[in-house]
């Protein structure tokens, strides 16, 4: 069975949309989805499945959750390999900002069509630069995430259904489930 990579979107982050992992776990091996592993409360879990595509893996967890949960959770899947290559594109970019830097990377249900990739990496803020290669669109934000103006919601109307993680965790989840 394959093995995917999927980031869900918007959970954990305030007293209406809890997720434990311990819970996502047990749901998803309720569905089908073996050798589950999470990573932090985000919302980072590896599977291994009898499904054949990331879309039909994102899907499937969608309608998983909306009847565990009773909400919507938008999710990105990535195959190992995919993921991989993620890591090495932001390893290899070089840095448009000097200085003191938080790198993240916004994580795309699909490919950024050659427009929108440009229209995103034409915004020019102080402090915040962004690249968007294949299927991720990667940040340098001097002030933070949480005050960017380069933000998931603007890159949403932009590429459609995306999710931020910072580049630590992608990092290291290259190295543990990226194999």
């Amino acid at each position: 069975m394959p093995d995917y990579v999927a980031f869900l979107r918007a959970i954990n982050l305030g007293k209406n949309r809890k997720f434990p992992m311990a819970e996502l776990r047990v749901c998803l091996g309720a569905e089908g989805f073996s050798d589950v592993d999470t990573y932090i409360a985000s919302g980072n879990v590896r599977v291994h499945s009898t499904l054949r595509s990331t879309t039909k893996v994102a899907e499937h967890m969608e309608r998983i959750f909306e009847k565990d949960r009773g909400f919507v959770v938008r999710t990105v899947v990535f195959t190992p390999t995919e993921l991989r290559q993620v890591y090495a594109d932001a390893a290899g970019l070089a840095a448009p900002l000097s200085g003191d830097v938080r790198r993240y990377v916004t994580l795309l249900r699909t490919p950024a069509p050659p427009k929108a990739a440009a229209e995103i990496e034409a915004i020019e803020l102080e402090g915040e630069a962004a690249r968007a290669v294949g299927r991720a669109v990667h940040l340098w934000i001097r002030d933070g995430y949480q005050n960017s103006r380069i933000n998931n919601a603007r890159i949403e109307k932009l590429l459609g259904v995306a999710t931020t993680r910072d580049l630590k965790v992608i990092t290291t989840l290259a190295q543990r489930w990226g194999a």
